[in-house]
């Protein structure tokens, strides 16, 4: 008789470590642009591209590399991503001028979209409740993690534009040696040249439920990369201190009360959940633009406080509508799609908003636009779901996977 061995939490950890790693570092340069913009003069515009490009490198790495794990093998991909990261920290670490900062979120970018489906899969594997929640939880926990401890090494110790770095080459180092410990998976498939022409491909079935959910998933990653680009600099004008910890601080706190949310409300219904969050993203904007209007820095984390629950109820209602529907050989492309939708998010808003700071007014007048912007994409969601154009039965996933049939989005 053959024994299955059922799955154990521990089997979730390294997967779950290295997205959170991954995004841990793409947002540890988020305290260190003032001192480049300071050492290099460059405008907020070109600190919003240098964040924008990683976001949009990460979508079109998730377009043509998110599904080469399936005929590669999960262990070369994760092992090139990680490589590819390494190399990446080293760039920072080198860095002379906005050229080589740019060339590091590409790598980031590419080493990030090439790992992030493979990586939600393998935990969806594990287990799919638990997988599902890892996966709303890790993206949000690693940026938060990642921009304050930049910060705390920026404020208190030596050579933080080198330090910072080395020590992410590290952790990247010992992830490494956990993939490579892995057992070995199936062997190379055929089809990957097929595999790397760029498509979203969403079961049919799942469509409808995408699309209802998709506006909050752009609302929250788009608040998420004005967090991670330009609220630094509105923390420290409103507070009026130069602290990077400080700058950093928005970040965390919207990233960690994002991922509390994720575990608080796990048992909740993924409506309500919904619900929740676009209640939460609207009250949350509306304190950020009084506190713009009071100039108040309290005002202004009470604001991130709010929103950071919206952040993570509606990042997780939105998942929860979805990925667990998909089916196991269709879950890398459901989840590549997702995470697409929410890296246009992060990244166009995040560059129009420095062309705002620029030509529109400052960074106050960028504020007031961006928060009326998330509560314009919160309340499309709200009308769709009160439209009832949610999930059905039919999007229950199927007896027979291979048999599904799919629609390009």
């Amino acid at each position: 008789m053959k024994i299955v061995r059922r799955p154990r939490l521990r089997d979730l950890l390294l997967p779950a470590s290295i997205i959170v790693s991954f995004l841990a570092s793409s947002s540890a340069p988020t305290p260190l642009y003032a001192a480049y913009a300071d050492r290099w003069h460059f405008s907020p515009i070109t600190t919003t591209a240098v964040f924008g490009v990683y976001a949009i490198t990460v979508l079109a790495a998730l377009l043509v590399l998110g599904r080469a794990s399936d005929h590669l093998g999960r262990k070369p991909v994760l092992l090139g991503a990680l490589g590819l990261q390494v190399a990446a920290m080293v760039a920072f670490g080198e860095a002379d001028g906005t050229a080589a900062l740019f060339g590091g979120r590409i790598m980031q970018g590419i080493a990030t979209g090439s790992a992030l489906g493979t990586l939600g899969a393998m935990m969806l594997d594990v287990d799919r409740e638990r997988g599902t929640r890892a996966n709303a939880v890790a993206p949000g926990l690693g940026s938060g993690t990642g921009a304050l401890f930049s910060g705390l090494i920026v404020q208190y110790l030596p050579a933080p534009t080198l330090l910072v770095y080395a020590v992410f080459i590290g952790i990247f180092a010992v992830q490494a040696l956990g993939v490579a410990l892995l057992p070995r998976g199936a062997g190379r498939r055929p089809g990957l040249r097929t595999a790397l022409v760029p498509e979203l491909v969403v079961p049919r079935r799942l469509r409808r439920a995408f699309l209802t959910v998709a506006p909050v998933l752009f609302a929250v990653w788009s608040l998420g990369g004005f967090y991670g680009s330009l609220a630094p600099g509105l923390a420290r004008q409103l507070s009026g201190s130069n602290s990077a910890v400080l700058g950093a601080l928005g970040l965390f706190v919207l990233t960690a009360v994002s991922s509390t949310t994720v575990v608080v409300f796990a048992r909740m219904a993924a409506k309500t959940v919904m619900f929740l969050g676009i209640a939460l993203l609207v009250l949350g904007s509306l304190c950020t633009l009084a506190a713009v209007e009071a100039s108040s820095i309290t005002g202004f984390f009470a604001g991130t406080f709010v929103s950071g629950i919206g952040f993570g109820a509606g990042f997780q209602g939105g998942m929860r509508t979805v990925v667990p529907l998909a089916a196991e050989p269709e879950r890398p492309g459901v989840l590549s799609s997702i995470y697409v939708l929410c890296y246009l998010g992060m990244g166009l808003p995040a560059i129009g908003a420095g062309f705002l700071v620029v030509y529109g007014g400052g960074l106050l007048n960028a504020t007031r636009d961006y928060s009326l912007f998330v509560i314009t994409f919160a309340v499309a969601t709200l009308i769709m779901l009160l439209h009832g154009i949610g999930t059905r039965r039919s999007a229950e996933p199927p007896r027979e996977p291979r048999c599904a049939p799919s629609a390009k989005l």
